[in-house]
């Protein structure tokens, strides 16, 4: 049954419960009315053979039929009901006794032989005009010694069981009603008690807005049934709120990291605008603008890329990878940019790994950029690279100031650098190791970090 959206919760499961309630009652009720019915039935029948027994012993207690045909009462009067059926008769011949108020014709059926023991399946069933059952029973009866046979049929009318059943059914349709509009009102009354706290839920849940997300559900005040929703609501708006924030935190960033391009160039158009200029200073403005134009290029890539990884389902090509090939590759690509701050690499290599070729440079190559750029002037970075039977393991190490694990923990957030790092100038736009985790997350690996008590920063990327 499918409750009705405009109905309350309340309602509709209570109409549920009182259909519920209605069908068990009645499938109780008509259970005790068969039964008592069919009780009534075999005690009637029982009844029947007992009385039908008696006219048998009492037949055969006589000396010949004439004495039944002078006293015809004796036999008219001991079926008890008005309505029974006594007929006695000799094979052949017309009934000497025929007491039949209702002009009821008896079944064909066969006489139980003399001698015999009557049971109910010796009953035949029947019915009267008005629908009353009846149950007839034909017996063969000696008389005396004289060896005179006498049919004996019989029948009982169920006047007065069928009268009982009805009233009988008349009060099990009171209860059923009875009890189903008991059910429908205490169930109505238990249910929005019941419900109060999903109430209280919602209120609470209303006050939760964009400029109130620190808002939560009260999980110690819900019922036991209630508080793994409440959790469940709570980690959700705990997700929602650092998204929120993250998003706002990333929308800042986003800004800044553009301003400073854009102004650079509107601030220098404007000044080389001022006045005449000769055309190699324009030519200088062209190429500081094409500079600036071009960190603004890798900014959008980069946005673009991160978007991608979020929200398409990127197809990651995976290839086998000679793991030491790849990292002397990359050692020898920024070996000038390492020596112009006296950094020098130490490679230990060796094993296949599988991966996307492309994504897998680029990931590695951020965290030798970020290793450069960052490092101690003057240390060693190491790389390493290694396989085993679960994938394929990246490490890049390098030389630093000891960083807490509270900033360990948001560096592969966007447009995050740390703090000396905001403060200075430089190339990167703090996307670079976002792009690493977007990058491991397409593999279905992971990247981390890590920072030993001597400064040594050690990120790894596990490829599956």
């Amino acid at each position: 049954m499918k409750i009705r959206q405009s109905w309350t919760l309340t309602a509709g499961v209570t109409a549920l419960f009182a259909v519920i309630a209605c069908l068990v009652v009645t499938g109780l009720g008509m259970y005790l009315y068969s039964s008592a019915q069919q009780a009534l039935e075999t005690r009637a029948d029982y009844t029947l053979i007992g009385r039908v027994d008696h006219f048998r012993t009492l037949l055969h207690d006589l000396y010949n039929v004439k004495q039944m045909e002078q006293r015809p009462a004796l036999f008219e009067s001991m079926l008890g009901n008005e309505q029974d059926v006594r007929i006695f008769r000799r094979h052949g011949e017309a009934p000497f006794i025929n007491v039949n108020p209702g002009h009821l014709t008896p079944p064909q059926m066969a006489s139980v032989a003399i001698g015999m023991p009557l049971r109910i399946t010796d009953l035949h069933d029947g019915r009267r005009a008005d629908g009353v059952r009846v149950r007839w029973v034909a017996a063969l009866a000696e008389v005396g010694d004289h060896s005179d046979t006498v049919e004996i049929v019989a029948a009982y009318v169920m006047t007065q069981e069928s009268r009982m059943m009805h009233e009988y059914l008349l009060r099990v349709i009171a209860a059923v009603a009875l009890a189903v509009l008991l059910t429908t009102v205490f169930g109505f009354v238990v249910l929005r008690r019941g419900l109060m706290p999903l109430g209280a839920m919602s209120r609470q849940a209303m006050e939760i807005t964009p400029l109130n997300l620190t808002a939560r559900l009260h999980v110690e005040d819900a019922p036991v049934e209630l508080r793994r929703l409440a959790s469940a609501f709570n980690a959700m708006l705990d997700r929602l709120e650092a998204g929120y924030a993250h998003l706002s935190q990333f929308s800042a960033d986003l800004a800044h990291e553009i301003r400073t391009p854009v102004n650079i160039l509107m601030g220098q158009t404007q000044v080389t605008l001022g006045q005449a200029r000769r055309p190699d200073e324009y030519e200088q403005l062209l190429e500081s603008n094409l500079e600036e134009l071009s960190r603004l290029s890798r900014i959008i890539e980069n946005i673009l890329f991160l978007a991608h990884a979020d929200h398409a389902a990127l197809t990651v090509e995976r290839v086998s990878l000679e793991l030491a090939d790849e990292l002397l590759k990359i050692a020898d690509y920024f070996e000038g940019m390492a020596e112009e701050r006296g950094m020098r690499f130490d490679i230990k290599a060796g094993g296949i790994g599988h991966a996307n070729a492309i994504m897998w440079r680029r990931a590695v190559n951020n965290l030798v950029i970020n290793a450069v750029r960052y490092g101690v002037a003057g240390s060693t970075i190491r790389l390493e690279a290694y396989a085993h039977e679960h994938g394929s393991v990246v490490v890049v190490g390098n030389r630093a100031e000891a960083m807490p694990q509270a900033e360990l923990d948001r560096m592969f957030d966007r447009f995050y650098r740390g703090d000396q790092s905001r403060s200075e100038y430089t190339e990167s736009n703090g996307l670079g190791l976002a792009i690493v985790r977007a990058i491991m997350a397409l593999h279905g690996g992971h990247a981390t970090v890590a920072c030993a008590a001597d400064g040594e920063i050690m990120f790894s990327l596990f490829f599956p």
